[in-house]
């Protein structure tokens, strides 16, 4: 980025930058209030039972789903998309951006939540994938059960949260999302939201020259869920790496997931 070629905002006085801000307030508050409505229509969504016998891998084996709750009574699962018999520089840009966000879980868990990762693919590839990214979140397969847990309208191979609660011995689905919906999981865009510059990626309806250098294989790619326009855009670097890797290698870490010829 050549910064002589970035253009600003105008320069105005005290007053009038915060009667500007004033008046952006007002949707801003307007925007949040709109998001809690939205939650609480999702609190009043039906559900639908989930086979709790649903065989998933973790560490020591086969489990089912019943069993990931931990005991608790609901479960945030993150589907993470998986490319098989493949390096780790070529795995889901997307999904090591949101997996690399979860790392404090106590504040879940006071809420009787259990958050963990389901990869679409086998387990002793992903598992080093995890340790290799320095992760301490529950890991397991759903690669066996995919088309159970990911029926339709979900597809295997996207990113998906979805959300289940216990009653008793049944297991519910109660909600799940997609594409852009997994933010949720996301402080970097939040906070990239709030600088003058933004995401910096080519879909935003920036001013021009604004810098908007981060795109590349997916990014702008359109919505399945005609929500929305677009996909996030890659969080790396065209032709290297996912980002949250660079540190791990120049800290020697074996990328190493068992794949090579």
């Amino acid at each position: 980025m050549n910064s002589e070629n970035l253009a600003l905002p105008p320069v105005v006085d005290q007053d009038t930058f915060q009667a500007q801000l004033d008046e952006l307030r007002v949707r801003e508050k307007a925007h949040t209030h709109e998001g809690d409505a939205i939650a609480a229509a999702r609190r009043r969504l039906p559900m639908v039972e989930v086979d709790r016998a649903t065989s998933l891998i973790g560490p020591d084996g086969p489990l089912t789903l019943e069993d990931v709750f931990e005991g608790r009574r609901q479960l945030i699962a993150y589907y993470f998309m998986w490319h098989a018999a493949r390096p780790a520089a070529e795995q889901c840009e997307g999904c090591t951006w949101v997996t690399s966000q979860v790392s404090e879980l106590s504040y879940v868990h006071s809420r009787d939540i259990t958050f963990a990762v389901f990869c679409q693919g086998p387990y002793d590839e992903s598992i080093r994938y995890r340790d290799f990214m320095g992760w301490d979140i529950p890991w397991y397969s759903a690669e066996r059960s995919l088309s159970t847990l990911l029926s339709p309208p979900k597809q295997a191979g996207m990113m998906h949260t979805v959300c289940y609660v216990r009653d008793g011995d049944r297991v519910f689905e109660t909600y799940w999302t997609s594409i852009r919906g997994v933010e949720a999981l996301d402080y970097n865009y939040a906070l990239m939201d709030l600088t003058v510059y933004g995401r910096q990626e080519p879909w935003e309806a920036s001013p021009p020259r604004w810098p908007q250098q981060w795109h590349g294989e997916g990014a702008g790619i359109l919505r399945t869920d005609g929500v929305g326009s677009h996909a996030p855009a890659p969080r790396y670097s065209p032709g290297s790496r996912p980002i949250a890797q660079w540190s791990r290698i120049e800290a020697g870490c074996s990328d190493d997931l068992g794949t090579a010829p």
